[in-house]
């Protein structure tokens, strides 16, 4: 299985968008300062993900919502509703 996640700055309000097979190493990878820019904005928590057949698909979906159309969707889907949530 393959997914597609988003995590959000437990600190800052900073999103990330990646994909792979092992979601839970990966999400230790970046809290544990793997990489550059989530290094730097972290630790992370994830907020969502996806589950995918292929690798293919879950790099679409990444594709996805880094675009326009998708930071829309993260925006409408994810973070309004937790606004409301936490009223």
């Amino acid at each position: 299985m393959f997914y597609t996640y988003i995590l959000i700055g437990v600190k800052c309000p900073k999103t990330y968008v990646g994909h792979t097979n092992d979601w839970e190493r990966r999400l230790l990878k970046h809290n544990s300062g793997y990489g550059v820019f989530t290094k730097r904005y972290g630790p992370w928590k994830i907020i969502h993900k996806e589950e995918f057949l292929t690798e293919k698909e879950s790099i679409k979906r990444e594709k996805y919502f880094k675009s326009a159309a998708g930071r829309r969707w993260m925006k409408k889907n994810l973070f309004e509703n937790a606004r409301v949530a936490e009223r």
